[in-house]
């Protein structure tokens, strides 16, 4: 790298820690402030922010690995989750800000009474504080590892150490407002980095065509450049499972079954419910349909000039150092480090919102000022970090992770769906569900049962029927528990919309994604006419929903 690199990267440091360490005093004064920003973030700074932080370093490798396997289409692995991100746009976002709640484990309280609630409200929050959220950290700075050592030739060590330490010292004093505010600056940073990646690997052959006769050329078929899912390079069953099974059935951080985690964080941080709704229609059109084309784009270029390499995660990185030149490769280096901080400084303060809400104050101690509990979450702020980077030296795969992830919570969505609006459901069958996911998946890893969709087409309906089973064996809540819960999701508000316009929408604006996901790809390799076709009617829907939504009613 050249000095002018160096001095892109040092101001990019300074600057980044400035605008944190800025906001530092909008979070000092209370754990809502601390944890959800006072409930007053825009809309659309709780959109943007929701994407940056599922736009880490690792993502654009795991693209790059999936393309590299199966196409194109491989990403419907992720794509598929639309269809549940959509049904939390619709159904759930507004019940998630009328409940008031600090975090989703939180939610076990509301939604139970007794012994049963409080312990799975704690065994919820510890178990999505430290091993799954270790586990999410770990990899992304796994991603982030591999483009030090490859692209920029740094000891990934003492790279990681550095982006750590300027992480913690802003997220320690901010909370989430420092979160979400760099997390704008980090993603159009990112983005900018990504696009401009992409358009160096389309002009390294010429032109869109030319990239891909030398893709053909390199002995690739050209399947493998369509979106579509059923083009013969997938199994069936795979596609099957990820397309009618793994959305609704499977538990995945950031596309949760009826939401939860940083998406409910941002989502109960806004103003009022219909900006709940809004803030995360907007991250699930920018993390669906924005985001993959610019890593597709290079995923493929690299596929064509590093065609040997025994790691495909690799690609990505290795075409930065050959096609960035001074000064560019240092924006590009700012880019990954943006998407890995967003990440990164979002983790380790929703972990910390489990820890100190739902464990610390909830079970240990009582009564304390507000200055306390914050002290105590900027403690476990700087654990988590610490805990993290440990767990990165572990971690190998990306993409293993990823599909680990989604077969440990496979069976568990139909209860997180159905809990809000089927009154049957009680305590014991969200326990149940979770610990017959855990059981079944580490029993099949056990087995060396390692096919993805066999795992899922296992492990759904097993799960399925021992929380459905319990579910019936086990008394309802209290009449009491239930009318209280009620009262809380009917209260209506000036944003409210039936439930049938509700269903409608969600349909049409999955419609409309998939119709942009299938519209681009056709403008980019097949057939501009169909795609220009496709792209303008979903522009037009999804603006048409937007409007409606958006619309305040009296």
């Amino acid at each position: 790298m050249s000095s002018l690199d160096w001095i892109i990267i040092a101001f990019y440091f300074v600057f980044i820690t400035g605008v944190g360490l800025l906001v530092s005093g909008r979070g000092s004064k209370s754990l809502e402030d601390y944890f959800v920003s006072g409930r007053n973030l825009p809309w659309w700074l709780s959109g943007i922010s929701m994407v940056a932080t599922t736009f880490a370093a690792d993502t654009p490798l795991a693209v790059t690995g999936i393309v590299a396997l199966n196409g194109v289409a491989g990403n419907w692995i992720w794509w598929s989750f639309a269809a549940s991100g959509l049904l939390t746009v619709f159904l759930y976002s507004d019940l998630w800000r009328k409940s008031e709640i600090l975090t989703d484990a939180e939610f076990a309280e509301v939604r139970y009474s007794g012994r049963g609630a409080a312990f799975l409200r704690g065994f919820r929050a510890l178990y999505l504080a430290i091993p799954v959220n270790l586990v999410i950290m770990g990899w992304v700075s796994v991603g982030m590892a591999k483009v030090a050592e490859v692209a920029f030739d740094w000891n990934r060590w003492y790279a990681l150490s550095i982006l750590y330490a300027i992480t913690g010292v802003y997220i320690i004093a901010s909370g989430l407002w420092g979160v979400v505010i760099t997390d704008f600056i980090q993603f159009g940073l990112a983005m900018a980095g990504s696009i401009l990646l992409a358009y160096l690997s389309v002009d390294y052959f010429g032109s869109l065509g030319a990239m891909k006769a030398a893709f053909i050329q390199g002995g690739h078929s050209e399947n493998m450049l369509s979106a579509n899912p059923f083009n013969g390079e997938i199994a069936l069953g795979v596609v099957t499972a990820w397309l009618f099974v793994q959305w609704w059935a499977s538990w995945y951080p950031g596309a949760e079954p009826g939401g939860g985690g940083y998406i409910v964080q941002r989502a109960i941080s806004v103003k009022s419910s219909r900006e709940a709704t809004l803030s995360v229609l907007l991250f699930n059109v920018l993390h669906y349909v924005v985001r993959p084309w610019p890593w597709i784009l290079t995923a493929i270029a690299a596929i064509i000039i590093f065609p040997e390499l025994d790691d495909p995660e690799q690609g990505y990185p290795k075409i930065m150092l050959k096609l960035m030149p001074a000064g560019l490769l240092g924006l590009m280096a700012v880019g990954f480090m943006s998407a890995f901080m967003s990440t990164l400084s979002t983790h380790v303060n929703w972990g910390a919102s489990y820890l100190v809400s739902d464990i610390y104050k909830r079970f240990f101690v009582f009564n304390k000022e507000e200055k306390h509990y914050i002290l105590i979450a900027r403690l476990l702020t700087l654990f988590l970090l610490v805990a993290a980077f440990g767990v990165s030296t572990v971690i190998d795969s990306v993409q293993g992770a990823w599909k680990f992830l989604i077969a440990l919570g496979a069976g568990t969505g139909p209860v997180y769906l159905l809990r809000w609006y089927w009154m049957r459901i009680n305590v014991w069958s969200e326990i149940s569900a979770m610990v017959a996911a855990f059981a079944c998946t580490l029993i099949l890893f056990l087995w060396n049962i390692n096919d993805f969709a066999l795992m899922i087409y296992i492990t759904v309906p097993v799960t399925s029927a021992i929380w459905i089973t319990i579910t019936y064996l086990t008394p309802l809540e209290s009449n009491a528990q239930i009318e209280k819960f009620r009262a809380i999701i009917a209260r209506k508000t000036e944003d409210e919309l039936s439930f049938s316009t509700r269903l409608l929408f969600w349909i049409v604006s999955l419609a409309s994604i998939y119709s942009l996901l299938i519209g681009i790809n056709q403008i980019l390799f097949f057939s501009t006419v169909k795609g220009g076709f496709l792209v303008f009617f979903a522009i037009v829907l999804l603006g048409l929903i937007f409007k409606k939504i958006a619309r305040k009613r009296k």
